[in-house]
């Protein structure tokens, strides 16, 4: 039976690979809603090639935008807002929803996919690092099949026995060791990152992804939020994961056993494989990656990660801990990268911007949908407030020169 499925996020590095192993398996898969914000061109573009049921846009101007380009095109309804969206992963011809919308903005929807117990490809890391609790609880009373695509917890739930719902093992298992690529300014020191630009910042050694999560790696602010997903995930805590920066981003994760077994997943970095991993699985298809050439690779490195010249991730390590405390992490840093992007603060300071909010923000475990947006707005609020402040000292101290 062909796989009907949802990709939310459609325009996105995720969106677009995931459409690639899609395409390349007509018999088995049908993308029947594309989901994306504002891109309406390449919107246009997908549906033409893809023909699903329905497009959803974020935006209503682009959804208008959309529609009147997509005249021609009977057989896709063009619609917009989160409601429509909520109502769609829910609904009965959807089988499989890809959650590959970044941030915030991807929460509600697939909190009602997991309620409408659907298969997730999650790829949306706001659902356990802002929502945790709450989504892993619709999971279990909607009876979702989870499903990580992040490369390292995609790597962690191949390497572990599941059951038929995709729940992980974790008898015997000793510790979980998530892997960093250390990001494109690995091995600096803190003084010598001070005037690194968003197009440094983006350059990723490895990876081809957007420019947000691009910048979360630079910082090992993904890291952070990987750690949490992983304990949600995985049902563990902090000091049963262990981080090791490994910069050719081959091994993507290991769990080690009791018995001082040590099983890790290896591929090319290219999200196309986990992607693939989860949609076929439990079976396996082909994801249109080449073959990885250990003799080529030539070496794997590991080190511990640099927490001084990058605080981001000790940052996320005492808010892990702190209930609620990931939600306001999460939110500040969104603030503060874009502010990073927009030139408005240096590289420097995105974790002055996260240190502030967490220390600015009463917070407590958010027991509803609406008390994690409150507690996200109140972060936003804090993270922007320190972002004015300090674009109004640089410019005083440059008018000052």
């Amino acid at each position: 039976m062909v796989r009907r499925i949802a990709v939310l996020g459609a325009t996105g590095s995720i969106g677009a690979s995931t459409l690639d192993v899609i395409q390349r398996h007509p018999d088995r898969y049908r993308p029947v809603v594309l989901a994306a914000n504002r891109s309406v061109d390449e919107m246009e573009r997908l549906c033409r090639l893809h023909v699903p049921d329905h497009a959803v846009m974020g935006d209503p101007e682009a959804a208008h935008a959309l529609a009147e380009k997509l005249k021609d095109l009977t057989s896709t309804e063009v619609s917009s807002g989160a409601a429509v969206l909520d109502q769609l992963v829910s609904a009965s011809f959807v089988d499989t929803v890809v959650a590959g919308i970044v941030g915030f903005a991807g929460l509600r929807a697939t909190l009602s996919a997991a309620g409408a117990g659907k298969t997730i490809l999650l790829a949306n890391k706001e659902a356990l690092v802002s929502a945790g609790g709450l989504f892993m609880d619709a999971v279990k009373r909607g009876g979702a099949t989870l499903l990580p695509v992040d490369s390292e917890h995609n790597a962690m739930h191949q390497c572990l026995p599941t059951d038929a719902s995709g729940r992980s093992h974790m008898a015997n298992v000793e510790k979980i060791i998530l892997t960093a690529s250390g990001g494109p300014f690995r091995g600096r020191t803190r003084a010598s990152l001070m005037d690194v630009t968003p197009d440094e910042a983006c350059a990723h050694p490895n990876w081809a992804m957007g420019q947000k999560i691009s910048v979360d790696s630079a910082t090992l602010a993904n890291k952070g939020l990987e750690l949490a997903e992983a304990c949600w995930l995985f049902d563990r805590t902090p000091d049963q994961i262990d981080i090791v920066v490994h910069p050719q981003s081959i091994v993507h994760s290991m769990i080690r056993y009791c018995d001082g077994s040590v099983l890790a997943q290896l591929g090319q970095p290219d999200m196309r494989t986990p992607i693939a991993y989860c949609l076929g699985w439990p079976d396996r298809v082909a994801a249109g990656v080449a073959p990885l050439d250990l003799v080529s690779t030539g070496r794997l490195d590991f080190e511990a990660p640099d927490m001084t010249a990058f605080p981001c991730l000790a940052l996320a390590k005492q808010a892990i801990m702190q209930p609620g405390g990931m939600c306001v992490f999460s939110a500040a840093n969104e603030v503060a990268v874009a502010a990073f992007l927009a030139r408005e603060i240096r590289f420097t300071e995105i974790d002055v911007v996260i240190a502030n909010a967490l220390e600015a923000v009463n917070f407590s475990e958010p027991q509803s949908l609406d008390a994690v947006q409150a507690l996200d707005n109140e972060a936003r609020s804090a993270a922007a407030e320190t972002v004015a402040q300090i674009a109004s000292l640089t410019e005083r101290q440059e008018k000052e020169r």
